[in-house]
């Protein structure tokens, strides 16, 4: 993760460990310096970083013994990586954090109108899900748009396999099943 930093602010990265975290550090400053901008680190699927990285996250944000901010880190993942930095060997890095935020599930409204644009952008106007399926997808989801994605295509394909013209509540049930979500 250190190799790309450096390598991503145009440098060549220290092949020792213990130098490469420093020369970081010291890139991301340099061009919050030379730029005036802000970096910003964005880290997606942080809930997979295992601890030695996540400390390495929080050795950047210790660039010169917290008298400034070099640069801006989102950690972005699944609800385990809030849970994880809560963990006692993480509790400096968790310390660090000044905003968190949590994404709620949309709402049973949220989901319908999320599945009708979908099928609007795949070029289908007409009714595709009945509102008994739509209803099955948004419980079993509990509206997280990822969960409704794959209970939606799986809904879908069961609709297919029984040559039904539209996603029904027993398509919706048999997706629930196979993925998972009961």
């Amino acid at each position: 993760m250190l190799h790309h930093i450096v390598n991503a602010l145009g440098q060549v990265p220290s092949f020792y460990t213990a130098t490469l975290a420093p020369q970081a550090a010291d890139a991301l400053a340099a061009e919050h310096a030379e730029r005036g901008r802000v970096p910003v680190i964005v880290i997606d699927e942080a809930h997979l970083l295992d601890n030695q990285q996540l400390e390495a996250i929080r050795m950047l944000t210790n660039h010169d013994m917290d008298s400034g901010a070099p640069f801006a880190a989102l950690l972005v993942g699944q609800p385990t990586l809030r849970q994880r930095l809560r963990l006692g060997v993480l509790a400096a890095l968790d310390q660090r954090i000044a905003v968190r935020y949590a994404m709620t599930g949309m709402t049973p409204t949220d989901t319908a109108g999320y599945i009708s644009h979908h099928c609007s952008i795949a070029g289908r106007t007409d009714t595709l899900f009945s509102g008994d399926a739509v209803t099955v997808i948004h419980n079993a989801a509990r509206g997280y748009p990822r969960a409704v994605n794959n209970l939606s295509v799986n809904a879908l394909t069961a609709a297919f396999a029984k040559n039904q013209p539209i996603v029904d509540e027993k398509a919706a049930r048999i997706a629930v099943t196979e993925t998972g979500h009961d």
